[in-house]
């Protein structure tokens, strides 16, 4: 299992370097922003959504390895997603974070977002984790509200 996590922590880390989808989606039609106080952690999300599916998707921010690296490979699971099977992997990425370390979770629907089942032993970074998921479902409402972890 050591080597399992150490791969793990090395794509996390290669994410943090060399982040896909980095830079201002000049076309976007939904953006919203999102803030971690206690890691410094800062997302802003652009999409273009066009009849309720994310045809692009792109982020700027800055933070920890954990935020940049779940912001990245989160733009890359939901290009082409619909608005509500993005919401679906937001729930099965929110239990993966938040389940219980010593019980078993079902990743088969995670793809590359398995890699932060280790987050879980950390409970203070599971909002470095989860900050673009919040993000980006404020995005989709078009609520315009800046997320906030501590809120």
């Amino acid at each position: 299992m050591d080597d399992l996590q150490e791969l793990y922590q090395q794509v996390i880390l290669d994410h943090n370097k060399n982040p896909k989808n980095f830079g201002r989606l000049e076309n976007s039609n939904r953006t919203a922003e999102g803030y971690n106080p206690l890691c410094g952690d800062l997302v802003q999300l652009f999409l273009q959504v066009e009849n309720e599916a994310i045809k692009d998707i792109s982020f700027l921010g800055s933070g920890c390895a954990i935020s940049k690296a779940s912001a990245s490979i989160m733009t890359t699971e939901l290009k082409g997603k619909t608005a509500s099977q993005a919401e679906g992997l937001f729930k099965k990425f929110q239990q993966l974070l938040t389940s219980d370390i010593h019980s078993a979770v079902d990743t088969k629907d995670l793809g590359k977002l398995a890699i932060f089942s280790g987050v879980r032993e950390f409970p203070m970074r599971i909002k470095c984790a989860s900050l673009s998921w919040h993000t980006m479902r404020s995005a989709l409402r078009q609520n315009g509200e800046t997320v906030s972890t501590e809120t």
